[in-house]
């Protein structure tokens, strides 16, 4: 039995709530929303100082708020 999908409850910031964590996913890495878009990889465009525009358009299941989120989990 696959154990279902860890996200944060969203009782202190609701965007938490968009972070998964589920082991059949990026081998149990956070991700944005059960997709296969790692918080890693997300932290790792915004630092590069890729803009939230080009991110949003070139993965274009995510939304603004999923970026946020990523920044809330990293904070």
């Amino acid at each position: 039995m696959t154990p279902s999908p860890v996200g944060y409850d969203g009782r202190m910031d609701p965007l938490l709530a968009r972070i998964t964590i589920d082991p059949a996913v990026c081998h149990g890495k956070p991700c944005v929303r059960g997709l296969r878009y790692p918080v890693e990889t997300l932290l790792e465009l915004l630092s590069s100082g890729t803009s939230h525009d080009d991110i949003l358009a070139d993965y274009e299941d995510l939304e603004c708020d999923d970026l946020l989120a990523v920044l809330a989990y990293a904070a």
